[in-house]
């Protein structure tokens, strides 16, 4: 309810004012329910007589965006987003924070709502997970475990550039201006050119560590948990601070992002005095935050992280009788299990300690170790890329340069978004890598590892070592990928048919879809639809094309061919195997299993079920040879998990190669998006008699 302060909903009497009010809109994707929540509150504001710019933050960029004067003579703004947005700029005015699924479910009442909502206060506002938070009741572990998994990837994505950038610096630097020592390692002759390349990209691997605390932090409770992620990470990585010889490594900052973050949250829901608000953001919470999380892991964290450390290094120290293949082993696992932590250095500085009493074969089973997690991890993006991000397969090839040159950081990316599958894989590669490297007393004269060491001429056994780590790269890439693709698969619900070796059972028969030899399922059509002979009857080829074009909407994505009017599935699995065959039958796809799969990955990831009776499932594959899109119907309608809980009666499939070029597949979902939201469009479609008719409908899409 408004107070009898505020502006009137809607334009009134000619002497009110007109209500003039601004929103944001935004999904983690960045693709439908972005617009579709932005033209559901135009649509609203238009039918209450309100004035109303919507700024979109999709992944095509922001559009529409808000100017300076815009948020000067605004009455309110309403933010419906699932991600960070910055709030900053609407300091003294009235916002409204919730869900993208509010925009599209109940923008009247947003627009009511916002009147009475509190003035902002100039701070940046709060994080995603409030945002999460502020949506639609229900479901709240699932959403408490999707921001987690938000926050996580956040970190990770600005933390990749750090490991890349600071790994290959170090990497060239080694190679090109480094010689072997046996009490440095490889070493780089002090004040040259190459040493402060070295130095250079040292920084960025020290920045690497609090860069992924901060931003995990940052992605729970925004601006103000930026500083005390940051510092805490910092303190995790810094072993001397809690009289650690090595530092917590990427684990510790994983707790200490996730501690920040939530304290951050914590202390927002204080009440303070009014005059100390705008203070809190910027002074108050980042000081508490940041020493409360510093003393905490210090005292508190930190005390097990050096008990550990000590304690690993006398257990080893009495195993130095032991079986030198069991030995290697251990020293594996301990290698590949933190990549710089303390579990890890306890593993090295043994090796390398005991070089100086003349023993190298225990240095020899750590270097051989040492390069297996980047080299696997590099390798299981080159074998199963579609499991992959482009971002993730860029960082492959970036880890393994560096598994080349001993640097185990590179796999870190890696082992911080899928913990569960790559620190396994890694230990069992590394175990593998030293228990050969044992078993054949490869030595190491200098405390570093990889290939690199063996080239230039600190490795005794080179053949065995380079066996040792080709074996264990190979047994981690494999690992990998076939627990991810378990976890994908189990997710998503796909029958566990596809192995690295290739498929191993037989593929899903649908009502009306048969599967070729090569695998690509093609339709079984109407009649009309089956290519026939031509006869003298034939139309001219000239005829035929002006006719196909005809037949094009959506720049040409979408032709009568891709459109079904009734679907012969039940549930979503099997609407989008019919769909992906509808689509083979262009010809433009080369491999529909690796189509379905990708879809249902993506709806792992989020349902594309929109809610309005329509999904849109998409899928970015070189399955696709070119951009299409399909569209068919359902008349009972497919459970697909919208929001609203209706079932999808409308369905559009999209795909497109993982290399295409430019945004022209997001503009069509854009566009498709804005429209699906007009009722009459949807009752067109729903009452188009066939496929020509449909196709007519959707000539509307402009």
């Amino acid at each position: 309810m408004t107070s009898p302060a505020d502006p009137p909903i809607g334009g009134g009497s000619s002497g009110q004012k007109r209500l003039k009010l601004l929103a944001v809109t935004a999904c983690p994707t960045g693709i439908a329910h972005t617009y579709m929540a932005a033209e559901k509150l135009s649509q609203a504001a238009e039918s209450l007589g309100i004035d109303m710019k919507v700024e979109t933050q999709g992944s095509i960029g922001a559009e529409n965006v808000l100017t300076d004067n815009d948020v000067k003579d605004a009455d309110g703004i309403i933010i419906a987003a699932d991600k960070d947005v910055d709030r900053s700029r609407f300091a003294g005015k009235r916002v409204l924070s919730v869900g993208v699924s509010e925009g599209i479910s109940r923008p009247e009442q947003l627009i009511e709502q916002v009147q009475s909502a509190p003035v902002h206060g100039g701070g940046a506002g709060g994080g995603s997970a409030e945002a999460a938070a502020a949506g639609s009741g229900g479901g709240g572990g699932g959403r408490e475990r999707s921001v987690a998994y938000k926050a996580l990837m956040n970190g990770v994505s600005y933390m990749i550039p750090f490991v890349v950038v600071g790994g290959l610096l170090i990497a060239i630097s080694l190679s090109l201006g480094g010689h072997t020592d046996p009490k440095g390692g490889l070493v780089i002759p002090d004040d040259s050119f190459w040493m402060h390349v070295n130095q250079i990209g040292t920084i960025g691997f020290t920045l690497m560590v609090p860069i992924l605390s901060g931003y995990i932090a940052y992605a729970i409770g925004d601006r103000p948990a930026l500083v005390p992620g940051m510092i805490g990470g910092w303190i995790a990585n810094t072993g001397e601070l809690y009289d650690s010889k090595a530092g917590a490594g990427f684990i510790g900052a994983i707790v200490t992002g996730f501690l920040a973050g939530y304290l951050v949250l914590w202390i927002k829901k204080v009440k303070v005095p009014k005059f100390v608000q705008p203070i809190m953001p910027i002074i108050v919470i980042p000081i508490i935050a940041t020493t409360a999380l510093g003393l905490f892991f210090i005292y508190v964290i930190g005390k097990p992280i050096s008990w550990v450390f000590e304690h690993l290094t006398s257990w080893l120290s009495g195993m130095t009788g032991t079986s030198a293949i069991l030995l290697g082993a251990i020293l594996g696992l301990m290698i590949a299990f933190d990549m710089g932590g303390p579990v890890n250095k306890t593993a090295f500085l043994f090796g390398a300690g005991l070089i100086a009493t003349g023993n190298q074969t225990v240095m020899g089973m750590c270097a051989a170790a040492i390069p297996v997690m980047p080299l696997g991890q590099g390798l299981a993006t080159l074998i199963r890329k579609r499991l992959y991000s482009e971002q993730e397969r860029e960082t492959g090839l970036a880890s393994l340069f560096m598994g080349f040159f001993g640097i185990s950081e590179g796999a870190i990316p890696f082992a911080a978004a899928r913990p569960a599958q790559v620190i396994p894989a890694n230990m069992l590669g590394g175990a593998v890598a030293g228990a050969i490297g044992g078993m054949a007393s490869v030595k190491d004269a200098v405390p570093h590892g990889g290939p690199i060491v063996a080239i230039l001429g600190a490795v005794g056994g080179v053949p065995m070592f380079f066996v040792a780590i080709a074996i264990g790269s190979v047994v981690t890439a494999l690992t990998t990928v076939t627990l991810v693709d378990l976890t994908e698969r189990k997710r998503s619900g796909a029958p566990l048919v596809d192995a690295p070796g290739g498929r191993g059972g037989p593929e899903p028969v649908l009502a009306g879809v048969g599967a070729t030899a090569g695998g690509a399922a093609v339709a079984a059509e109407s009649p009309q639809k089956q290519p026939t002979a031509p006869t003298a009857a034939s139309p001219a080829p000239e005829q035929v094309q002006e006719e196909e074009q005809a037949d094009e909407v959506l720049s040409g994505y979408l032709t009568q061919q891709t459109v079904k009017v009734q679907l012969a599935a039940d549930d979503k699995e099997a609407a989008i195997r019919e769909m992906a065959a509808l689509l083979a039958a262009t010809g433009k796809v080369n491999d529909v299993e690796e189509l379905v799969q990708t879809a249902l990955r993506r709806e792992a990831q989020g349902t594309t079920g929109l809610g309005e009776e329509i999904a849109i499932p998409h899928a970015k594959t070189d399955a696709v040879d070119s951009p299409l899109v399909g569209f068919a119907r359902s008349a009972e309608g497919i459970e697909w998990g919208a929001l609203d809980g209706t079932k999808a009666k409308l369905i559009f499939m999209i795909s497109v190669p993982e290399a295409s070029a430019g945004d022209e597949h997001l503009r069509i979902l854009a566009l498709l998006s804005r429209k699906l939201m007009d009722t009459g469009f949807r009752e067109r479609l729903v009452a188009a008699p066939d496929d020509a008719a449909i196709l007519d409908v959707l000539r509307e899409v402009q």
